[in-house]
């Protein structure tokens, strides 16, 4: 009986496939007017003498709609002929953007957007189109952008011309930057770790004062990693909003829950068979060190940049790092680093999109895993930090999709571009005088990710000018190539009898030589000359003339500070020397400079010692415009220039300098100012040795000095103030008792 019933059952479901499915022996097409009937057919993938049965009939139809050409398709089977009904969507014939003046922004809307000229028109692209057009509107500060749309519908052709008319409205800035909750470092620290900026009338270059919520989400971003960074693990940037001030105008909002600091307490390293626990030492040792410091965000990506040296060799390609993390005792962090081999595929392909200004070659140099490469999780998200350590994009985002193969993946790799230049404006005044500067820099110079910087420095006396080209990964050498082009001029003729003029250019490049020891080497051409009149000094008339010096100068810099920016932690270690190559006077410059970062509890302490040495190399005078200096911020309380062997009044500088710093940052020094740091400072040094005259010498007095400084973001912009007083002293120096400078961008 059970048998009986099975075979009822099969019977009954072949003769219902057969009614079902239905072989195909012509196909009819109606309504189509652009579009012939063997496109359609090829649209469908449409087989002669199959069988179709109703999913196979879903699958043709979802085929043909996939296509965008058509509003609506009707589909049956009658007679073993396949009729088709199509009603084909109108063709956009143009595509206009009114009421935006500018030509970047108008074609950047055109290039956005889905329906362009000679695609189909469809409803819902047309309103996600109009979405995606407020938004970018919106991007670039214009949150009151009125947007209004008209379409002309050609029956006869069907085709439709379309029009967005854009009344723009004035953009809307950032009045004020406010940060609350439990922040615990002050705002003037915080405004200066986001990229957005508080309008002023003077930012008229700017697109940082406009209201853009992508910039502020990597302001989020910015914040966070800064408090991680500073022992805040916990650290929650809960919320940012805006409050509408006025018409044109907003305030913006950062809600920050810092918690409490962390320190590192068990690290482990935790290895799966398949690796070899000799090439993970150097990381172990790395973890017993860390024990029972404050916790950095840095700290644990230097232990992931120990494994992308692992993951470079071909033995560990496909190897992935996890961290467990578990927090203990409220403010304590066992961590436990995980290494396994990941998914093994090749990137068979990497698209860029969203470069409209930057040229594709600019994000290529920057990555490390490339077309053909295996695929590394480490690797990749490291060329990704690269892109977004160029500073040239406000957003970089990645997908991968696979490939045309098993084993293959391709990546699709999108960046936001951002402005890139600056104008900055500076000044500096004390009890000696005043100086003004400023300068242009640009950092994506043609698309090519060259940097270019200008500035030029005015003083009493002297005017002095720059301009610097840098060049990253020069002809794919991983080297920087840079040159500059310098003027000087020194005019003493009034008060001393003589004027130098002095035009210089530079060719040089710059390296990563060993793990973080950079080398930067350095051709210098320069021409001078040197006039004198009555009144100046026998030595100095010997020296008139025009001069022209060919040097190589290189420096060696190790840094094992723990960041680039602000250090906290660390040393740094930097050695320069100019050797003479072709030169009147054959001077050689020798210098040496050290650092010494230390942390205690929320106070950063600096120590530093700097030296510096000229002479000749055959016992000829040193040029009055290569003697040394002591640089103003090395030795506080003394105005610039004006300590040292003197010569009938004039400060003439010496052969030899050094100098001894010590600084201390004061955080609980009044912290209700939330705009205002204080630090104390001691500062000692010395300028001597004559080589012209050894009875002007001056090498037995050491200077120092005492005082408090202050960094105070004001209104205008930020700005330092320099209270101090000297302890010891010569009596031909001249002291001074404040100084302040002021800078800003625009």
């Amino acid at each position: 009986m059970f048998k009986n019933i099975i075979r009822i059952n099969f019977i009954l479901f072949f003769i219902s496939s057969l009614s079902i499915a239905q072989t195909i022996t012509d196909i009819k097409v109606d309504g189509n007017k652009r579009l012939s009937k063997e496109s359609i057919i090829v649209f469908g993938d449409i087989d002669f003498n199959k069988n179709y049965n109703d999913d196979d009939l879903n699958t043709v139809l979802k085929n043909i709609y996939e296509t965008n050409f058509f509003k609506e398709i009707n589909i049956k089977i009658n007679n073993s002929i396949l009729e088709i009904s199509v009603i084909e969507n109108p063709i956009v014939e143009d595509v206009q953007i009114n009421g935006v003046r500018s030509k970047k922004l108008s074609e950047l809307l055109l290039d956005k957007i889905k329906l362009k000229n000679r695609s189909s028109y469809i409803d819902s692209s047309f309103l996600s189109d109009l979405n995606l057009i407020k938004n970018i509107l919106k991007s670039s500060g214009y949150y009151f952008a009125d947007i209004k749309t008209t379409s002309s519908l050609n029956e006869e052709q069907n085709s439709i011309r379309l029009a967005y008319n854009i009344n723009l409205g004035k953009r809307a800035k950032i009045q004020e930057i406010q940060f609350i909750g439990d922040k615990k470092i002050k705002d003037r620290k915080l405004k200066n770790i986001i990229t957005t900026e508080e309008s002023k009338f003077w930012k008229f270059i700017s697109q940082s004062v406009y209201l853009n919520y992508e910039r502020i989400e990597l302001d989020k971003r910015l914040l966070t990693n800064f408090y991680k960074n500073s022992g805040y693990y916990n650290v929650k940037v809960t919320n940012s909003f805006v409050e509408f001030n006025n018409e044109d105008s907003f305030k913006l909002i950062f809600n920050i829950e810092s918690g409490e600091k962390f320190r590192f307490n068990v690290l482990t390293l935790n290895l799966s068979d398949d690796y070899d626990s000799k090439y993970f030492t150097k990381i172990n040792e790395l973890l017993q060190n860390l024990k029972d410091q404050e916790y950095s965000l840095e700290k644990v990506e230097k232990i992931l940049r120990e494994v992308d040296k692992i993951a470079l060799t071909k033995q560990y390609q496909f190897i992935d790092a996890s961290l467990d993390e578990t927090i203990i005792d409220n403010n304590k962090l066992n961590i436990l680093f995980s290494f396994k081999d990941n998914e093994k595929f090749y990137v068979e392909k990497i698209n860029i999109l969203g470069n409209n200004h930057t040229i594709e070659e600019v994000i290529r140099n920057a990555l490390i895993v490339d077309e053909g490469d295996p695929y590394n999780e480490i690797l990749f998200n490291k060329s990704i930090n690269n892109i977004k350590a160029k500073n040239i994009f406000s957003k970089v985002e990645t997908s991968i999709v696979p490939g045309s193969g098993e084993g293959l993946k391709i990546v699709n790799l999108s960046v936001q571009e951002k402005p890139t230049g600056e104008v900055s404006l500076g000044a500096g005044a004390g009890t000696a005088g005043a100086t003004i500067g400023g300068g242009i820099k640009e950092n994506n110079f043609l698309g090519k990710g060259i940097s270019i910087n200008t500035n030029v420095q005015i003083s009493d006396n002297s005017i002095k000018g720059q301009f610097i080209y840098e060049k990253p990964n020069f002809n794919y050498s991983d080297n920087s190539l840079f040159t500059s082009v310098r003027s000087t001029s020194t005019d003493n003729k009034a008060d001393f009898g003589y004027k130098t003029s002095n035009i210089g250019v530079s060719l040089g490049t710059a390296f990563e030589q060993f793990e973080n020891l950079y080398f930067r080497p350095e051709v210098d051409l320069s021409f001078e000359k040197l006039e004198t009149t009555s009144v100046a000094s026998s030595a100095l008339k010997k020296q008139e003339g025009d001069y022209f010096d060919s040097y190589l100068n290189y420096s060696i810099d190790y840094d094992q500070t723990n960041k680039r920016y602000r250090p906290d932690e660390g040393y740094r270690n930097t050695f320069l020397q100019k050797l003479p190559v072709i030169s009147d006077n054959n001077e050689i410059v020798n210098s040496f400079t050290t650092t010494r970062y230390q942390k205690i509890s929320e106070m950063v302490t600096r120590v530093s010692f700097y030296g510096k040495a000229v002479n000749t190399l055959d016992n000829n005078d040193v040029r009055i415009s290569k003697r040394l200096f002591m640089p103003s911020s090395r030795l506080r309380g003394f105005e610039s220039g004006k300590i040292g062997p003197v010569e009938n009044g004039d400060y003439i500088g010496g052969n030899y300098i050094s100098a001894l710093n010590f600084s201390a940052t004061l955080p609980k020094l009044l912290p209700s100012f939330q705009n205002v740091d204080f630090s104390f400072f001691v500062d000692a040094a010395n300028v001597w040795g004559v080589d012209y005259d050894s009875s002007i010498d001056d090498n037995k007095k050491i200077r120092s000095s005492t005082g408090v400084s202050m960094d105070i973001l004001t209104p205008v912009g930020p700005l330092n103030f320099t209270l101090s007083q000297p302890i010891t002293k010569s009596s031909t120096d001249k002291t001074e008792t404040f100084r302040f400078n002021l800078g800003t961008t625009f």
